[in-house]
């Protein structure tokens, strides 16, 4: 189930918005002047399917619907009390076609009533599942630094430092690449121990050519070389990848059958997150000036000048060394890659933010390449002309219309 168009009523009790989503090219566009609601949108919709109901409390509006591509509806109706602007009434109705009252012939309704302070088990059976069918992710225009997680209470006066988002995905992304590295041994354990039995149980195809067999390992150590560059495999990692396709001979051609399908596994562990850490690597590597982005198992993101300078021997970057707008480049294209569940709708607000004008231009161009690899649909706000480029087809005008 996706979502095709939101729409609210009375947002900050002025304006009236609808927004279709294009369902085909999976990025829609929002732009419009200041103040006319791009982000608040984003935050209702945020707010509902994530349960951040605070968000919808503060505000304003009337109704905000959210229309599926399956006919189904989701209404959050504000009924303000006139000595109580804040806390308002709020009402959730969900008209599901799929299940129809035969005796009185109209669409099943459900609805409920947003207490003020809400338990979470206290939520319907129907809204819970209606929130796991639709995953939203929001990328906030303030995306560079985050709130440490320790929880201490308000009497509690003790600051604590505000944490750089790129480091900490820095960090996370090593973290991954480590577990997958622990997945890869694993599994090449298991097929190690079998090895000798399966390669005696073998029944020899004869669609198995020598020919074929050396292509097989050229293509392994092709991958093996991709693995290396990315900083999944090291480069003297396991000497089983030391057959060359001269040792091919009748009395070897069993083994070494058995040995590729072996590899081919094990390699495949890799094969998602090679993918997108190649993607990542080469949208930065295509903006950065004078950087460089690689990886490790160790350290995540490892960033070397390619100049030298009077300042300093070392051509190793720290990530938070890099400008305001290279970071916010990659902790954005960072979270599409490696933190959005797939068939997500994420919402971005103001992309273009410390963004050099070259950098909004390819953006658009970037995203779709990102769309199609991690299966997304993406709903931006933005102001910058440089984002839409000619792609005005993706956009819709906050125009305002006054109640």
């Amino acid at each position: 189930m996706r979502i095709k168009q939101i729409s609210v009523s009375g947002l900050f009790g002025i304006f009236d918005h609808v927004i279709p989503l294009n369902m085909d090219d999976r990025i829609t566009v929002i732009h419009g002047p200041n103040g006319f609601g791009k982000t608040a949108m984003l935050r209702i919709l945020n707010g509902f399917f994530n349960s951040r109901y605070a968000e919808l409390r503060t505000i304003p509006f009337s109704k905000f619907c959210v229309e599926f591509d399956n006919g189904s509806n989701v209404e959050i109706i504000k009924n303000y009390d006139d000595y109580d602007k804040v806390n308002s009434n709020i009402v959730f109705n969900f008209y599901d076609p799929s299940l129809v009252d035969i005796e009185k012939s109209y669409f099943r309704l459900f609805s409920y009533s947003l207490p003020l302070k809400l338990i979470s088990r206290e939520e319907p059976d129907w809204l819970g599942k209606l929130k796991k069918n639709i995953h939203i992710r929001l990328i906030q225009s303030q995306r560079l630094l985050k709130l440490p997680l320790t929880v201490y209470s308000k009497s509690d006066k003790k600051r604590f430092p505000t944490l750089s988002t790129v480091s900490e995905y820095s960090y996370e992304l090593a973290t991954l690449m480590q577990d997958k590295f622990k997945e890869y041994g694993t599994i090449s354990q298991s097929l190690d121990r079998s090895f000798p039995m399966r390669v005696v149980k073998q029944q020899l195809s004869s669609d198995i050519t020598d020919e074929k067999l050396r292509n097989q390992l050229n293509e392994l150590e092709e991958t093996r070389s991709r693995l290396i560059e990315v900083g999944l495999l090291d480069q003297d990692e396991n000497s089983e990848f030391q057959i060359q396709p001269q040792d091919i001979d009748e009395s070897t051609k069993n083994a070494l059958s058995v040995y590729v399908e072996d590899v081919e596994k094990k390699l495949n562990v890799f094969t998602e997150i090679a993918t997108k850490i190649n993607l990542l690597k080469k949208i930065i590597n295509n903006k950065f000036s004078y950087k460089e982005i690689n990886f490790s198992k160790e350290k995540g993101f490892i960033f070397t000048t390619l100049y030298n300078s009077s300042l300093s021997d070392s051509k190793t970057l720290s990530p938070t060394d890099l400008s305001s707008g290279e970071q916010h480049e990659l902790v954005l294209l960072y979270e599409l890659l490696f933190k959005v569940e797939p068939n997500s709708l994420v919402l971005i607000d103001e992309p273009e933010l410390s963004l050099h004008v070259g950098w909004q231009v390819q953006f658009l161009k970037d995203l779709q390449e990102i769309t199609k690899l991690a299966d997304l649909d993406i709903l931006i706000a933005t102001h910058s002309p440089d984002i839409i480029q000619d792609r005005w087809d993706l956009t819709v005008e906050l125009k305002g219309l006054v109640k």
